[in-house]
């Protein structure tokens, strides 16, 4: 800028819950380092703003309902969104891993200050990468045990169902969703756990995942 101070660090938010996302906004907003150039709820609905906008960064919330920060971090027509951070309440230590080997630039739990949320993300920014000591030590634990994959809430409620007899059309009652959006899961469920069959599902489920469920 003409004055020598840098432009403003161009943001976009991505986050399924309205409430936290709009808090952020205008949070950052008001940080004359920040400029929030964007935000949405859902990946596919981001991922046609990041093409125009091009934001330095995108914080992604890892809990975005139906998907997480694994499926937008999975998207090839992310490469224009800039640095990725990735806010979070908690994950399970393989996202961590698969996160951190897509190449995203940090992972920031949603309970620090404010102001620490702003440093990392200004640190992103400028191309560090932001890990926390405790995803770090979990991975090495990890990498250590046999590794297992992580549900999100919604799949563990479709697995509750799943496991109760229920079917896709008492499921999505139970979730107010609908059938199809229930179906969805249940491939996505597939695909993460390398079955082709609910009965399949039922299997690997009771013996590897009761404690998760």
């Amino acid at each position: 800028m003409a004055d020598g101070t840098p432009p403003p660090i161009r943001l976009y938010l991505l986050d399924d819950h309205t409430l936290f996302r709009e808090g952020l906004r205008r949070l950052l907003d008001a940080d004359a380092r920040f400029a929030v150039v964007g935000h949405g709820g859902s990946i596919a609905q981001s991922l046609a703003e990041i093409d125009t906008l091009c934001p330095d960064v995108v914080i992604v919330d890892y809990d975005l309902g139906e998907h997480t920060a694994l499926d937008f971090a999975r998207e090839p027509r992310r490469s224009a969104s800039g640095s990725l951070l990735v806010v979070t309440a908690g994950l399970p230590e393989r996202d961590a891993l698969e996160l951190i080997r897509l190449g995203i630039s940090g992972i920031c739990r949603k309970e620090v200050s404010p102001d620490e949320l702003k440093n990392s993300i200004h640190a992103v920014a400028m191309g560090q990468v932001l890990i926390e000591q405790r995803y770090l030590q979990a991975i090495v634990t990890a990498a250590q045990e046999p590794a297992r994959v992580g549900f999100t809430e919604r799949e563990r409620a479709v697995l509750r169902g799943l496991l109760q007899g229920l079917s896709n059309k008492q499921i999505g009652r139970r979730l107010g969703s609908s059938e199809s959006a229930v179906k969805a899961s249940f491939q996505q469920l597939f695909n993460k756990l390398d079955v082709r069959s609910r009965s399949q599902l039922v299997m690997v489920v009771i013996q590897n995942y009761r404690d998760l469920i």
